[in-house]
């Protein structure tokens, strides 16, 4: 059973409100097919049949973003992480989990005091000079307060909201059987990889849970741009930072969306641009690690047009070998090579049942679009828009790391036009690609990687006799053996077996009604209510026979 195991009070309430939800926005049949509906019933709770017209009315993606909204802080976190699966959602979709904001209603100070005193092992008038119990900000995962140091220093204390644990672990819980169940029974959403996405969801929300680890993020970035006084990375204080809570420097800037108040304060919105462009390109393409939410709510502008990027919680990874395939992505688009271009998605996707003839007639007629056009004015978001289009018509998935940077990469145009709006995102990658693809072409690189090829090599051949010896062994004894493991063959079996026996039995149901039938019509023999005994008993056996049919079939789910 897909649902097996949610029998805790704890999963069922959470249960019965998300299926509530869905069936208000118009999603009831989703929660029929889920099987919700029936794990409900069995519970002794009842759904809602009805739902506002108002709302069934509303686009699709606008009532799955609203929905998403009121299921709760990991619904919202979940819809901010399909915001980054330009390769699975189409603009409008991308668009609408746009708006949901990582805000939620305030916790009271009270309610958080007694967590504080547990993290600081004091109360925190004492640890603090002065706390202000009114929240600067109040996010789904944690709320942010503002407070002073005894040695003066201003800072945000960040903390995670009471209990917030125990409700992801349980909506994480109920993802995950989702998600199952999806794939299982909606063929047609297979393609957006349920499972892979909630793994993806899993891995960055535990993440975020941990508020320490936000900051060892913070400290790495601000390693990486020692000596880069134009960016600012906000202090960490160890001394009062935990899982559950952190420490930070506060930051005391202008908003990079408040293009009026730059005007204002006479900053120059050209050289802003430049320095936020650089500066997440340099984290992408040199260091491999990135700022992966860089939205006007995460970036300040301080005087002299530095740039302050606070919030870590969510961050992209970039290994060597993806930094490769994007510059030589890249560098095949710009040089019209069609083929190169077709390899390196494929290499990408990595999925087995791909029509590679037309995704090579797809992205010769993509790259065509591009020919002649330098790396210097090419429109790298335009472009990156255009390759997870053509993913998505060849029904083909990016890895999550590279869904993250194109998402970036989009953001960040929209940023710095924002800001300029003759910014060109382009001509600021171009010296970062070059160096890319220099250093991926050097000298010392190549030996590198020739040195490990061989190094590979060597231990291959060098195995190689011994696991010959051991297989001819193996076969030599009658111990080598093959094995086919296909999947959910033995479920598939089991099914077949089940139909199997209601055919058997809705064969010999007819057999019996047949008999019964010319046992009427032979006179003679003994009578049972002034009719033949035997074609009457024939009868009353065919009915209960084919009750006991119908109602099998009936608590399989084989009437719906």
């Amino acid at each position: 059973m897909l649902w097996e195991g949610l029998t805790a009070t704890r999963d069922l309430g959470r249960v019965y409100d998300i299926a509530s939800i869905l069936i208000r926005y118009g999603f009831g049949d989703m929660v029929g097919r889920l099987g919700l509906a029936r794990l409900l019933s069995g519970a002794g709770r009842v759904l809602p049949l009805g739902h506002i017209e108002e709302l069934v009315a509303l686009p699709t993606p606008v009532r799955v973003r609203r929905a998403l909204e009121e299921m709760g802080p990991s619904f919202v976190k979940l819809g901010q992480v399909l915001a980054t699966r330009v390769d699975l959602f189409s603009p409008e979709w991308i668009a609408e989990f746009g708006k949901l904001q990582n805000q939620a209603p305030e916790v009271p100070f009270a309610a958080i005091r007694e967590q504080l005193v547990d993290d600081l092992g004091a109360p925190p008038e004492e640890v603090f000079a002065w706390l202000d119990p009114r929240p600067l900000a109040a996010a789904s995962i944690a709320q942010v307060h503002r407070a002073r140091l005894h040695d003066g220093s201003e800072v945000v204390i960040k903390v995670r909201r009471p209990g917030i644990r125990r409700v992801v672990e349980a909506d994480l819980r109920l993802l995950q059987r989702a998600a199952q169940a999806i794939e299982a029974r909606f063929p047609e959403l297979r393609q957006f990889q349920p499972t892979g996405v909630v793994r993806q969801f899993r891995i960055s929300l535990t993440r975020e849970l941990d508020l320490a680890a936000e900051c060892r993020h913070a400290e790495r970035i601000a390693a990486s741009f020692s000596g880069h006084d134009e960016i600012v990375v906000p202090g960490v204080h160890w001394d009062y930072t935990g899982a559950r809570m952190n420490v930070q420097d506060f930051v005391d800037g202008i908003a990079v969306s408040d293009v009026a108040a730059l005007e204002a304060a006479g900053l120059d919105r050209r050289l802003i641009a430049r320095r936020g462009a650089q500066a997440v390109l340099k984290m992408m393409f040199e260091d491999g690690f990135f700022h992966a939410d860089p939205h006007p709510g995460n970036v300040f502008v301080l005087p002299e047009n530095r740039i302050a990027l606070i919030d870590y919680g969510m961050v992209g990874r970039l290994s060597d070998a993806r930094r490769a395939q994007v510059v030589g992505l890249l560098d095949a688009m710009v040089l019209r090579d069609a083929e190169r271009v077709t390899d390196v998605l494929l290499d990408w996707t990595n999925q087995p049942r791909v029509d590679e003839a037309q995704l090579a007639q797809d992205v010769d007629a993509l790259v065509d679009q591009y020919h002649g056009v330098p790396l210097g004015q090419l429109n790298l978001a335009a472009m990156l828009i255009d390759v997870t289009a053509l993913l998505r018509a060849n029904r083909l998935v990016l890895p999550a790391d590279l869904a993250l940077l194109i998402k970036v990469f989009v953001t960040l145009e929209g940023l710095g036009r924002n800001l300029d709006p003759d910014f060109d995102m382009a001509g600021e990658a171009a010296p970062f690609l070059r160096r890319a693809m220099l250093a991926r072409y050097s000298p010392g690189t190549l030996a590198k990687d020739g040195l490990r090829a061989l190094a590979d090599t060597a231990g291959i051949l060098s195995v190689l006799p011994r696991d010959i010896r051991r297989l001819l062994r193996s076969a030599r004894g009658g111990n080598l053996k093959l094995r086919v493991d296909v999947e959910r063959l033995e479920q598939f079996g089991v099914q077949v077996n089940h139909s199997a026996n209601r055919l058997t039995v809705g064969v010999v149901l007819a057999a019996l009604i047949v008999g019964s039938s010319i046992a009427l019509t032979v006179s003679g023999g003994p009578t049972l209510l002034g009719l033949p005994a035997f074609g009457l008993l024939g009868f009353v056996g065919a009915a209960i026979a084919g009750a006991w049919l119908v109602i099998s079939i009936w608590r399989s789910g084989g009437g719906k």
